[in-house]
């Protein structure tokens, strides 16, 4: 469904899915004039984290994950923003969510296959039981997603078992991977505890995937967040501000860039 003709049904629907299968897909919601703007702004940022970080290799060989500054074309309302997105969004985490990641993961030619993971450990692990979400990637691509660029594969349903059962299903064929293809302007909205990998690019273009990380007000990971200019403030909307209220403030981003410190990302 797109941006113009979502109901509060179509909302429910997406959420309804997403709380089934651990994600759901937007289709068309982004306009793809925006995406190109930021697939050109983002080829030398990645670049430069490749030259700066690259023998790291901390999301395994040839796959890259780059934060993106808070600043235009990235810091886009329209975007985060999203009426549609933002309805999903509610749905799952609640409305007064924090907005705390802007970033992507970028597999190149030479990328493998990673082990199936989640991103996130459970809440409450001595419960041995799952919660409703807390929080969530929405990711979308720079480029089309397809069979040879190195979609993500998700195993649905996973988000709302234990690690431990989830490998046990897959490994007994009851449940199986699935590879998310998605067209340029598609969103994903996704519980971050579904059982997942990245797979091989195979192809010479790189296939940015970009994250905006939501959460429940009370959750905080201090690995990731938004760095937010001052002097961005007095343009941000009130909901805006709402949602990044606990990153922090930087007098500018034209500091010397810092490594990144999302490092432990498998759980």
């Amino acid at each position: 469904m797109s941006q113009t003709r979502s109901t509060s049904a179509d909302i429910d629907e997406l959420a309804r899915a997403a709380q089934r299968d651990g994600f759901c897909i937007i289709k068309n919601l982004i306009p793809k004039s925006l995406l190109l703007a930021w697939r050109e702004a983002f080829a030398p940022l990645l670049e430069g984290h490749i030259a700066r970080e690259g023998n790291l290799k901390n999301r395994g060989p040839q796959r890259y994950y780059v934060t993106l500054p808070f600043t235009a074309p990235f810091a886009e309302p329209r975007i985060y923003e999203n009426e549609t997105l933002l309805a999903v969004v509610e749905r799952l985490v609640g409305p007064d969510m924090t907005m705390v990641q802007l970033a992507t993961d970028t597999p190149l030619l030479g990328s493998d296959y990673q082990d199936v993971h989640r991103d996130t450990p459970p809440l409450f692990p001595e419960t041995g039981k799952e919660t409703p979400a807390f929080q969530l990637a929405v990711n979308f691509p720079l480029v089309d997603v397809t069979p040879e660029n190195g979609p993500v594969e998700i195993a649905r349903g996973t988000h709302m078992l234990s690690k431990a059962e989830g490998m046990r299903l897959l490994e007994a064929g009851e449940i199986r991977l699935e590879p998310v293809l998605m067209e340029l302007g598609d969103v994903m909205v996704r519980d971050v505890r579904g059982l997942h990998r990245g797979t091989p690019n195979r192809t010479r273009e790189p296939r940015p995937m970009v994250v905006i990380g939501y959460s429940r007000r009370w959750l905080f990971r201090p690995e990731v967040s938004i760095r937010v200019p001052r002097a961005s403030l007095a343009h941000l909307s009130d909901r805006a501000k709402q949602m990044l209220r606990f990153n922090p403030i930087v007098e500018s981003l034209d500091e010397p860039v810092e490594p990144e410190i999302y490092q432990a990302y498998a759980y």
